[in-house]
C-alpha cells in the first residue's frame, strides 16, 4: 500500500488536522470519514522551521485508531528541522507516511531511508520560494513517492493560495512521475484550477473546518475537484 493506492484514479482531499476544532477533534474526524474521507493531513511544526508549535505524537496516538479502523490514512507534514529524529515516534503513534521538506536538511537519501526504515512512505515537500528542478532532484534522491508543492508558506493556516503556485505545480508535473500534493489556499473555489495543474493531492485545512458543516464543505470541495 502506498500513495497511489491512497490517492485512487481520481485523486483525493485531504483535511488538514491543523484546523480542526479541537474540542471536537474526534468528532470530526469520525464526520468525516463517514462522508468518504480517507487521508488526513496532520501538520507538525516545531517552532523552528516554521513559527508555530502546532501538535505532535501525543494527539497523533489518539485519533489513529480510529482513522485507520475505518480504512483511513495519516501522512504527518514535518515543519521541522531535524526530520529523521521523529520518525521513530511519529511511526509508532500511527502515522502512515512523513513529508519532509527540502529545505530542512542537505541528506535526502539518507532521511528517506531513514523514513522507510520504521515503515512510513516517503513525501518531499518544497517552499514557494524553492526552485523547482532543485525540488525534483531532492525528491528523486530521497526517493520520494509524493511530492509537496506547497501553496503558501508554511506555518499558519488560513492564508491566500499563492497566485503563481499553478505554474510551479505544472512545471513539477512535467518533471516527475509521483503523485502531486499542494497544501495552502485550497479551496471550492479554485481546486479545479489546481488539479487542472496537475495536484492529485488537495490539502484543505480552513476551507474544510471553518466552515460551519465541515463534512459539507469537504464534499463541495471533492465535487468541484475530484
Amino acid at each position: 500500500m502506498g500513495w497511489d493506492t491512497w490517492i485512487g484514479e481520481k485523486g483525493a482531499v485531504a483535511p488538514s488536522l491543523y484546523a480542526a476544532d479541537f474540542t471536537r477533534l474526534g468528532e470530526q474526524i469520525d464526520a468525516l470519514l463517514a462522508a468518504g474521507c480517507r487521508i488526513f493531513h496532520f501538520d507538525v511544526g516545531d517552532g523552528h522551521f516554521i513559527p508555530p508549535v502546532t501538535i505532535g505524537p501525543v494527539v497523533l496516538r489518539s485519533i489513529a485508531p480510529m482513522i485507520h479502523a475505518a480504512g483511513g490514512v495519516i501522512d504527518c507534514h514535518l515543519m521541522v528541522t531535524d526530520p529523521a529524529h521523529h520518525f521513530p515516534e511519529f511511526a509508532s503513534s500511527g502515522a502512515d507516511s512523513v513529508t519532509f521538506h527540502v529545505e530542512a536538511t542537505d541528506d535526502p537519501r539518507g532521511v528517506g531511508a531513514a523514513a522507510r526504515a520504521v515503515g512510513l512512505a516517503v513525501g518531499v515537500a518544497f517552499n514557494p520560494v524553492t526552485v523547482v528542478v532543485d525540488a525534483v532532484a531532492f525528491a528523486e534522491e530521497a526517493g520520494a513517492e509524493l511530492a509537496l508543492c506547497m501553496s503558501i508558506v508554511p506555518g499558519y493556516s488560513g492564508q491566500p493560495f499563492l497566485p503563481e503556485s499553478c505554474v510551479r505545480i505544472a512545471e513539477l508535473a512535467a518533471l516527475v512521475e509521483v503523485p502531486i500534493q499542494v497544501d495552502g489556499g485550497v479551496g471550492e473555489e479554485n481546486i479545479a484550477t489546481v488539479r487542472a495543474a496537475g495536484a492529485r493531492v488537495f490539502v484543505a485545512g480552513n476551507a474544510v473546518f471553518a466552515d460551519p458543516d465541515p463534512v459539507a464543505a469537504y464534499r463541495r470541495i471533492a465535487a468541484a475537484g475530484v
